[in-house]
């Protein structure tokens, strides 16, 4: 049998597995999967089917899943399409998918009204990068195919993207530090790394470690440290922030409990003092 490089991305349990892992991993049976949507507005995804779990990540509205398990208790065991994370999501918060999204929320919180007026109360909020069916334009007023009136200026085409990473994350300033976070109501280090890459247009991971060796290129830590570009990547053992320009950087972080930008030397001086030294420096070709 193979050794996993990813657990995380591994749809595998000593019990349960996905049938396209058979002969790779040991597992007591093996199931297709279903495909389902995310149908809330944000659903968590957790390390195991009790909501006091601790939270792995966040699936965004519209994002497709694979499920290979449904508890009597209205859990779903499965993995994520978008970067592959496995993980229990509640199932009340899936459906089978719908039409293709033809739009995302390009701002970091978009309401949802039940008619085309602003008076009226939301019905939900959006994250930035959640996924969206557009069935007509009303005014100033997109009308979802499942019902609700979005304005027109918070969506973008499905196919459009950000052009500067650091800009993306300057939206979540002072967001709080939430652990698994990836929205405008609590993120991680890694999970705002994640939604400014991918408004970019970029794959990017969930994790900062799945981060460090996957985005961009190496550029060496001492010299690179002392001649950040804006968008340049840097890590720590379980911690990651990204370069404003030479002087500062942006980060969530436990210190401010929320997104915060300061400068870098500062920054360094003061997790080095905590027990951990810069571990790498990435740079994507695609930044500005």
């Amino acid at each position: 049998m193979i050794k996993l490089i990813h657990p995380r991305l591994t749809p595998a349990r000593p019990d349960l597995a996905a049938s396209y892992l058979r002969g790779k991993v040991e597992a007591a049976r093996f199931v297709e999967g279903t495909a389902r949507q995310v149908i809330d507005a944000q659903a968590p995804v957790r390390s195991s089917p009790r909501p006091d779990a601790p939270l792995l990540t966040e699936a965004l509205k519209g994002e497709r899943a694979t499920i290979y398990e449904t508890t009597e208790e209205g859990w779903a065991w499965g993995q994520l399409e978008a970067d592959g994370y496995v993980g229990w999501l509640p199932a009340n918060a899936l459906a089978a998918p719908g039409p293709a999204p033809t739009h995302k929320v390009a701002v970091p919180r978009a309401a949802v009204f039940p008619g085309p007026s602003i008076k009226l109360a939301p019905v939900e909020a959006l994250p930035l990068g959640a996924q969206v069916t557009i069935s007509r334009v009303e005014g100033p007023f997109a009308v979802m195919a499942s019902g609700g009136y979005v304005p027109m200026r918070h969506l973008a085409a499905i196919h459009a993207s950000a052009h500067d990473p650091i800009a993306v994350a300057e939206m979540f300033m002072h967001v709080p530090y939430i652990w698994g976070g990836k929205t405008s109501a609590g993120i991680d280090c890694s999970g705002l790394v994640q939604v400014a890459f991918t408004a970019c247009a970029i794959f990017c991971p969930r994790d900062s470690d799945m981060q460090e060796q996957a985005l961009g290129c190496e550029l060496p830590a001492g010299p690179a440290l002392s001649d950040l570009r804006r968008g340049d990547i840097v890590f720590w053992e379980g911690h990651v922030a990204l370069a404003r320009d030479s002087e500062t950087l942006i980060h969530a972080n436990a210190f401010h409990m929320a997104v915060a930008i300061e400068p870098i030397a500062e920054a360094i001086e003061r997790i080095r003092a905590a027990g951990s030294e810069v571990t790498r420096v990435r740079r994507v070709a695609a930044s500005p």
